[in-house]
């Protein structure tokens, strides 16, 4: 049945925002005792294998949630800390206003939209077995903290189970809340300059609160997977492959972990720090992996005002009013002689049982429907697949329609491979708007309902045994098998095929037989597709132009390129540094001179549409290169590095945009040099042997502490193209095991 939305409960509402109000955070909830801690911590072990990788065994969910909560401070305290702050909209009260403001606009966007708040009211609705885990996670934290007080910092807050529940909404609003920045385009559209909050915080980055949080290229957050049917492998049984692409920032931090629970949970992946549930990976019986896709989740509303009755509007035949939220924060303020000093800033906000309002004038009130906005189960629901045992448990897992958005790729080990262009995707009853404003004045005029999951556009066990997906629209996700888009709305997703996808069809659609290992090579494909495309075009062009020596040696250098961004490759760091300079924002009504074409998905895009660009700005990325790095001809590596703490290596890897399928996005270093800071993160190939075989990398390393053993030592592996055994039967465990101990007696 459609999932419907259902208006607030204004009463739990009004309690839960006079709540949040208050200057000092009341810790009134879901908080363990002492006592209850050291209860918990008995019935946990955990087991550090090689690279730091915890195996967390709990007697109960609770318990493991727990140790997971444990391990998580022991490795990214600061950080999980910093987010939960922010989802409180208490940051700058602890932390300061920030640079540029940007702590202080974190917290207002957390109270604008009601992040907390919405996570208080729904808390009682959440499945037990997850409210035991949010709050045994909590309880890991805090138990931390009260071990090692003396070194953490006077701001670190006691969590509770609203706290950590609250922390999973936020993670899912920076995917699937304010997709494509609409309330930015909206705002300029109706001739009003958006607030800083909504300018600097509505980016689909809600928890970017520190610069370094934002400070990758958005093009690159996405993934790459893989399913394999056992016709496909050497040995007989389904493979499975999982790559997202994130920013390496703590916003976006991967924590690979194992998580035990006898007769209940035995699941080895990863999740984003702060986060009790594993969100992919694999258990012994199958495995998912996901990749960011692109439904249309929200519509704004046109709606409008009462004349008669102020701060109200008209709908459904009635008057109704307008939910006020008059948000005070208190700020901290440099230190002056007499110690710190706190100031206070208020502002307004208002809310709708439709949604949150966006704008209003004297006429109208605009507000925005999201299809995130009351979610507060999908963390339950992946708690539900990791459990799973079979195909048909996965997907009635996936069909509770609570996670927004995610396209999945599944393998199980008896031999089935899924994929799902999934989302809670709002049934439409009007064509879709983007930033348009859609009148309304009726709710038949406006969405209450999603389109179920068996709408949606899926593959089961396709012909040539494998489903793919790198971020592209789900029609082309198997080249046999193509999905017809005319039978799906034009508001699921546009149809497309980008140039990583086509890399990552031209490695499985063959008849290969793969074994684990050749799986797990073929991830860190060298490649750079875009240089078969345009590359022949660009050297036309520079031989075209009478070009001084300096020039045609640069040709030369193209010429000699072989399309790949391999450490000893010259020629595609003038290549790149020419591409980003001509496919920049906002400069680019159309790069290639051969479009996209659903009859030609894997031959197009090609050529150059503005040779005359094209060539003024490669004159700009030659003299560019040749500044930074003394000659045109660098190689890869040479000009792009991994860094962290001591590690300072060459790294192959490019920008997705490119066509490269090993993402990597760089920024520039003091020195010139290119440096990884987004692309590839949790990256793992598994075969669903008994018991399943994997590997995984995890590229920037288990711990956010600097000086600890696991701060930066996967940075070389990954570097390398290499990934780790994984240890998963007790016997893998205990061949790889560090240390083990139980919460708060590790040594």
């Amino acid at each position: 049945m459609p999932v419907h939305q259902s208006p607030w409960n204004a009463r739990l509402l009004v309690l839960s925002i006079a709540l949040v109000a208050q200057a000092a955070w009341p810790h009134h909830a879901q908080v363990a005792h002492a006592a209850d801690a050291k209860t918990l911590a008995a019935q946990v072990q955990i087991r550090r294998t090689q690279y730091g990788v915890p195996h967390i065994q709990g007697e109960t969910l609770e318990a493991a949630a727990f140790g997971f909560g444990y391990c998580q401070a022991e490795d990214h305290l600061i950080n999980v800390m910093r987010g939960i702050l922010e989802t409180r909209g208490t940051l700058s009260q602890s932390l300061g206003p920030g640079e540029n403001n940007k702590q202080l606009e974190a917290d207002f966007f957390s109270r604008h939209y009601r992040i907390h708040q919405r996570a208080v009211a729904n808390y009682h609705k959440l499945d037990g077995d997850y409210r035991a885990m949010v709050e045994g996670f909590a309880a890991g934290l805090n138990y931390y903290v009260d071990r090692h007080r003396a070194s953490v910092p006077a701001w670190t807050p006691t969590v509770t189970g609203h706290d950590v529940a609250a922390y999973g909404l936020a993670g899912v609003m920076r995917f699937a809340f304010n997709r494509n920045n609409i309330l930015k385009d909206f705002l300029k559209s109706q001739g009003v300059a958006a607030t800083t909050v909504d300018a600097a915080m509505l980016d689909g980055n809600s928890e970017a609160a520190d610069p370094e949080w934002d400070d990758a290229d958005a093009a690159e957050i996405g993934s790459n997977m893989w399913a394999f049917a056992p016709s496909r492998s050497q040995s007989g049984r389904a493979l499975l492959m999982g790559n997202p692409h994130q920013p390496w920032a703590p916003v976006s931090t991967y924590y690979e972990a194992h998580m035990t629970v006898p007769g209940k949970l035995n699941f080895y992946g990863s999740t984003f720090i702060g986060r009790p549930i594993l969100t992919s990976g694999w258990n012994e019986h199958l495995g998912w992996s996901h990749t960011v896709n692109g439904p249309d989740l929200d519509e704004i509303y046109e709606l409008d005002v009462d004349p008669k009755a102020a701060d109200h509007y008209l709908f459904d035949g009635g008057s109704v009013p307008l939910e006020r939220d008059e948000v005070t924060l208190q700020i901290k303020q440099a230190a002056k002689q007499d110690g710190s000093e706190m100031k206070a800033e208020t502002r307004t906000f208002w809310h709708t049982p439709l949604g949150p309002v966006v704008h209003r004038n004297e006429t109208k009130v605009y507000v925005l429907r999201s299809a995130c906005y009351e979610n507060h189960r999908a963390y339950e629901q992946w708690l539900r697949m990791t459990q799973t045992k079979n195909f048909a448990e996965f997907r009635q897992a996936v069909a509770m329609n609570q996670v927004p958005m995610f396209n999945i790729c599944y393998a199980d080990h008896v031999g089935n491979i899924f994929y799902i262009w999934n989302g809670t995707v709002p049934n439409l009853p009007h064509p879709a708007n983007k930033a348009t404003a859609q009148p309304a004045a009726r709710s038949s005029e406006i969405w209450t309902a999603f389109h179920k999951t068996d709408e949606l556009p899926q593959l089961v066990n396709p012909p040539g045994g494998y489903v793919q997906n790198c971020n592209s629209p789900p029609f082309f996700t198997n080249l046999h098998a193509p999905i017809d888009p005319a039978k799906f709305p034009p508001h699921m997703q546009p149809n497309d095929v980008s140039l990583r996808t086509q890399h990552s069809l031209r490695l499985v659609h063959n008849d290969r037989k793969f074994t684990l290992e050749e799986v797990r090579d073929s991830k860190f494909s060298p490649a750079m597709l875009l240089g078969e495309r345009v590359k022949a075009d660009l050297i036309a062009l520079i031989r075209a132009s009478q070009p001084t020596s300096e020039l045609e040696a640069a040709a030369r250098a193209l010429e000699d390129w072989d399309n790949t961004v391999k450490l000893e490759s010259r020629g595609g760091t003038l290549f790149a540094n020419w591409w980003e300079r001509y496919s920049e924002k906002d400069k680019r009504p159309n790069l290639f001179a051969v479009r996209w074409s659903a009859a030609e998905p894997t031959a197009t895009p090609r050529g150059l549409a503005e040779p005359e660009r094209a060539l003024k700005l490669f004159l700009e990325a030659l003299a560019d290169v040749t500044s930074s790095f003394g000659r045109a001809d660098v190689t890869w590596g040479e000009a792009h590095r991994i860094r962290k703490g001591s590690v300072d290596l060459p790294i192959s890897g490019g920008p997705g945009t490119m066509g490269c399928f090993r993402v990597l996005g760089f920024r520039k270093d003091t020195d010139g040099k290119l440096v990884a800071n987004t692309g590839d993160s949790f990256v793992f190939a598994v075969e669903f042997s008994q018991p399943p075989k994997g590997y995984t990398v995890l590229a920037y390393s288990q711990s956010d502490v600097e000086g600890s053993p696991h701060y930066s030592d996967q940075a070389a592996l990954f570097a390398a193209g290499k990934m780790k055994r994984v240890a998963f039967t007790d016997a893998e465990i205990q061949a790889q095991l560090i240390k083990s101990y139980r919460p708060g007696e590790e040594k």
